[in-house]
């Protein structure tokens, strides 16, 4: 992941770094040669030197300069290149989600395989490497660095292992050298949630702030990731985040990991769904549907409680962690929408004063999009951390 401000080296031992240096500033943002100049620290004909050793890569494009809005000669605008993509994918308990995303998190084609039932994961790997190769079929000038895989449950990152999905019903699956075998790729996995952090701070709406919080909501429960000084926070094991099945209450039902009084089992999807008379909705609709029904009695009792127990949560998160933003993804996201102030009043009430007032709530900006490109982001890791290993 991109340091916010990291500053480059100079001479031929740190070539390397610096190539990495300026493919990570593009990666987060299309930036002029000036302004990498500017942001790197390193000189202007250095920097021109390794925009052209990454242009000639493939890794990133010079777009021709502009002269809007400038003062002084315009500079070439660079982006990131359209070869390299990652392959993300999506386990779900109705359907296998594989994309291709290219670098500066832009999601190009997404495939989509339904099931009528959760996938065992025999039939998720199977489902993983058909898309693939329907995919690259499509788009043969795409060339896949490797592939990423965000699972809603408890992994292993650095073993590649799922310890828990329980929805999915996996447990102590090495999915990443299962799923490497078949699509012959390099594969890392992680937390859905987790790497919904990073991508809503690299490209969302945790762009320009060095700590977050980030919850997010769906059919599987509440998961969680956390950036602190800039640096996503992964913990002893790789567990950092879990703010779902954080005990907020000293009863409730269980939650998917069979704990009672947590926030999972308090803030529940299929509870507004109940009240709305829905069998299920996307979150789009879900939020429509809400704020529609408002000021129905057994809706507005409903959705006050879930907003009362997530303000509990976010309010011992902020005390804890002092964030700068807490972001709000999935049905967490339309709850957020109905509530509206009342969520950052009750908020501001309960976390430490002095800082419970000025953390920013903020909703997702990448949608249902962000499993994918924060699972794109485990596939690019080697290729931003070393892209002169990189071969056009």
């Amino acid at each position: 992941m991109p340091n916010p401000e990291p500053r480059g080296r100079s001479g031929g031992s740190g070539r390397r770094h610096n190539l990495a240096l300026v493919l990570q500033r593009v990666h987060a943002a299309p930036l002029t040669r000036s302004e990498l100049t500017r942001v790197s620290g390193l000189n202007r004909s250095t920097v021109g030197a390794l925009v052209a050793d990454l242009a000639a890569r493939g890794l990133v494009v010079e777009d021709p300069p502009s002269a809007l809005g400038q003062v002084g000669r315009p500079s070439p605008l660079v982006r990131a290149g359209e070869e390299p993509v990652a392959v993300a994918v999506n386990p779900e308990v109705d359907a296998i989600t594989v994309a291709l995303v290219r670098l500066g998190g832009e999601v190009v084609a997404v495939d989509r395989t339904p099931f009528p039932a959760v996938p065992d994961v025999e039939d998720a790997v199977e489902a993983s490497g058909e898309a693939l190769a329907r995919l690259l079929a499509a788009s043969p000038h795409h060339r896949p660095v490797g592939a990423g895989v965000a699972v809603p449950g408890v992994v292993s990152s650095a073993e590649g292992l799922v310890r828990l999905a329980p929805h999915l019903g996996w447990r102590d699956v090495p999915l990443a050298d299962r799923l490497a075998e078949r699509i012959a790729l390099p594969v890392a996995v992680a937390n859905d949630a987790t790497l919904g952090a990073r991508a809503e701070w690299l490209f969302g709406a945790g762009r320009g702030v060095g700590d977050l919080v980030y919850l997010y909501g769906g059919a599987g429960g509440i998961g969680g990731g956390i950036v602190a000084g800039g640096v996503p926070l992964a913990g002893a094991t790789g567990h950092a985040g879990e703010l779902g099945h954080a005990i907020i209450s000293s009863n409730g039902v269980p939650d998917t990991l069979g704990v009672r009084g947590t926030l999972e089992s308090a803030v529940q999807r299929v509870a507004l769904l109940e009240v709305l008379g829905l069998q299920d909705a996307p979150a789009d609709r879900l939020e429509a549907s809400l704020l529609a029904a408002a000021d129905e009695p057994r809706v507005a009792a409903e959705v006050g409680r879930q907003v009362e127990a997530l303000a509990v949560a976010i309010a011992n998160a902020v005390t804890v962690l002092n964030p700068a933003r807490v972001i709000l993804g999935g049905f967490l996201s339309a709850l957020a929408a109905v509530a509206g102030e009342r969520l950052d009043r009750l908020v501001a009430e309960r976390a430490l004063p002095g800082i419970g007032e000025r953390v920013e709530i903020r909703r997702s900006e990448l949608g249902s999009r962000i499993p994918l490109i924060g699972a794109a982001e485990l596939a690019f890791a080697p290729l931003l951390a070393d892209p002169a290993a990189y071969r056009h």
